[in-house]
């Protein structure tokens, strides 16, 4: 059996690419898909995804939540699939998802759609004048659209996973889950979350754990603990 489980997918949510690439030799064959966001982009995050990739074989899930105009999209992403990686996130409105999937064209890059960011609860959504409606409602009907719009997966709470997985449009799709804590961490800015046995019980394909990792004292053997979790659930 492989130490590595690739249903975990670590956040190098660190400042730079150093930092990200001293983690990644810290976890060392622990873990296998890496999650290198936003917040490093100007902080050499291509050059670490590209590092990660090309020379140790990891997977890696590039997560830029793009929203613009469909052409904006679409160049962008056809810009990003060179680097040939695996995940690429962009928000789930339908005119997006469509523009990111033509930007993909022949390459491999899956695209996962965001439905509503697993740090807001319904106070945030009503000051950002989203449409009133229970969060659970909303995630399963952004997903479904997103779904028919082309996405290869979305990105839901870990709560609202089982529902999303039992849409007709989800058959053969991803769902992966940040907001995901093992038992007794800090919730940190995640306001809907679950243990990583219970998301990948109510249908999550991927976990995203970062913080209860990298912040650990060992975070070779606390990413093995979840690795040991998800293979006893």
């Amino acid at each position: 059996m492989t130490t590595a489980d690739d249903r975990l997918i670590v956040a190098l949510d660190v400042p730079n690419a150093l930092e990200g690439l001293a983690l990644a030799e810290k976890l060392g064959d622990a873990v296998s898909f890496y999650k290198i966001g936003l917040g490093m982009l100007t902080g050499g995050g291509l050059a670490l995804a590209n590092e990660l990739k090309q020379e140790q074989g990891k997977r890696i899930f590039l997560d830029m939540k793009l929203f613009d105009i469909g052409a904006t999209v679409e160049a962008a992403v056809r810009g990003l699939a060179q680097y040939d990686l695996d995940f690429l996130t962009v928000h789930g409105d339908p005119h997006v998802v469509t523009a990111a999937r033509n930007g993909v064209g022949s390459k491999e890059m899956k695209i996962l759609a965001v439905t509503i960011l697993t740090s807001l609860d319904r106070a945030d959504l009503d000051a950002g004048l989203i449409k009133a409606g229970d969060i659970t409602d909303l995630v399963q009907e952004r997903a479904a659209r997103a779904f028919e719009a082309g996405a290869d997966g979305v990105i839901a709470s870990p709560q609202e996973a089982a529902l999303i997985r039992a849409l007709p449009q989800a058959a053969g799709r991803l769902i992966v889950t940040p907001g995901v804590r093992p038992t007794g961490a800090d919730k940190g800015d995640q306001k809907r979350i679950a243990t990583p046995a219970q998301a990948v019980a109510d249908g999550a394909d991927h976990i995203v754990v970062g913080r209860p990792i990298w912040q650990a004292a060992d975070p070779r053997q606390a990413a093995l603990d979840i690795v040991a979790e998800l293979r006893g659930s």
